[in-house]
């Protein structure tokens, strides 16, 4: 895909901080995978494995550590080579979504709503009475935003998204289609007629710079908020129950389900496919392995994998060793046989 910005290979090192190896004066007006690349597009190399593509790339420059080789095509050197990617794609496609300036004739803005001069509302959307839309924030399209909802500055809220009752949002908040924010938590007291529902009647909390992906449900809590702390990123299909608090600088990847009033620290990694049980405490820097289940709380900084989860080193012996247990029940029917 071409921008619709030119920029040379000089101008793009100067605004991310990086060294040039070759032609400062080469034209650079797309981005692409390093095996996919043609003539002015630029690429990168953050991962061993691509580095076979090095000589065959059709790029007109890449993007490399300061220590790998490329005598072939002129180079970007950054200590983050990702990093330093996704700079310059901010750099070449600065575009934030397509939405009219004010707000569209079609939508439709209850009584007692607040919304700032410069925020952009889109087709079909329905903000609730006593709502508030901050600054410089795109609704795209057909979105509900539900009563005495606050959402700040500077966001972006895709199509499809449903914002539930007194859901409070932070700034620079990116929230993907199809996302539901504020749902019923999962409750039920056990009667003598069947199940009494526990009325949910809490919040959603999002903090600043978090991003959540498309189709996510986050519940609102029984009783004060399930919390999203700031800086903190979460991938498509995942299930935050009610009372949840996950901490700031954390990742959840595609798939995972974490039950009710469960707390999860600080720069916390949950790999794809993660089940976590209800009322634990996850510390700060776990990594959880992908399709992991965790039943018990897990201290700081541990690194776990499994179904149930253990410490990865005791998990993977554990693996190595049911590999081998064909082998080892063919040696105890020998045994038993010469007996």
């Amino acid at each position: 895909m071409n921008s619709k910005f030119t920029y040379t290979l000089s101008e793009l090192a100067e605004k991310i901080g990086a060294q040039i190896d070759g032609d400062g004066s080469l034209k650079i007006n797309s981005a692409a995978p390093v095996d996919d690349a043609s003539e002015g597009a630029i690429t990168f190399i953050a991962n061993a494995k691509y580095i076979k593509h090095l000589e065959s790339t059709k790029a007109s420059a890449i993007i490399l550590d300061t220590d790998t080789e490329a005598s072939n095509i002129s180079v970007l050197r950054h200590k983050n080579p990702y990093l330093a990617f996704a700079m310059v794609i901010d750099i070449l496609f600065p575009e934030l979504p397509d939405v009219h300036e004010g707000v569209h004739a079609s939508a439709v803005i209850d009584e007692n709503v607040s919304i700032a001069d410069d925020a952009r509302i889109g087709p079909f959307t329905h903000i609730c009475s006593g709502s508030s839309v901050g600054s410089e924030t795109r609704i795209v399209s057909s979105v509900y935003v539900g009563r005495n909802v606050s959402i700040g500055n500077n966001c972006i809220i895709y199509p499809g998204v449903r914002i539930m009752d007194d859901t409070v949002i932070g700034n620079n908040v990116i929230i993907h289609s199809s996302t539901v924010l504020g749902s019923d938590g999962f409750g039920f007291a056990e009667s003598d007629t069947g199940l009494k529902k526990i009325k949910q009647i809490g919040n959603v909390v999002i903090e600043d710079h978090v991003e959540i992906g498309s189709n996510c449900s986050v519940d609102r809590a029984a009783l004060g908020s399930t919390k999203i702390g700031l800086g903190t990123k979460i991938d498509n299909l995942v299930q935050i129950g009610h009372n949840v608090e996950v901490g700031r600088h954390s990742i959840i990847v595609s798939q995972v389900g974490i039950s009710g009033s469960t707390k999860i620290g600080n720069g916390v990694v949950i790999a794809g496919q993660v089940g976590v049980a209800g009322h634990l405490e996850i510390g700060d820097s776990v990594q959880v392995g992908a399709q992991s289940g965790i039943a018990k709380s897990v201290p700081p900084g541990s690194k776990i994998f499994g179904s149930p989860a253990r410490d990865i080193l005791l998990t993977m012996r554990i693996e190595a060793s049911l590999s081998r247990l064909p082998d080892l029940f063919k040696r105890v029917r020998k045994l038993e046989q010469n007996k």
